[in-house]
């Protein structure tokens, strides 16, 4: 399995900056966002309110897939 990554603009906090992340990463992103009822902006842009011990961006960004995915919220029904 090969892994493209893909560098895309995005609008932090109403400023463009590029993020470069695997095409799994956008994806799971963008999934996030759309169950969230985000853009993947808004959710990028909290994100980087955190970015804590990554960094980066991208690595947090990534870490944040990984964990939702790993761990995703219950949804009460």
């Amino acid at each position: 399995m090969t892994s493209t990554i893909i560098k895309r603009s995005i609008a932090i906090n109403k400023r463009k900056t590029s993020v470069s992340l695997e095409e799994q990463f956008w994806d799971g992103l963008k999934e996030i966002a759309a169950i969230r009822r985000q853009t993947v902006s808004s959710l990028a842009s909290s994100i980087a309110l955190n970015v804590g011990e990554a960094r980066n961006l991208s690595s947090a960004i990534r870490q944040f897939v990984f964990a939702y995915y790993r761990s995703p919220p219950q949804i009460n029904i």
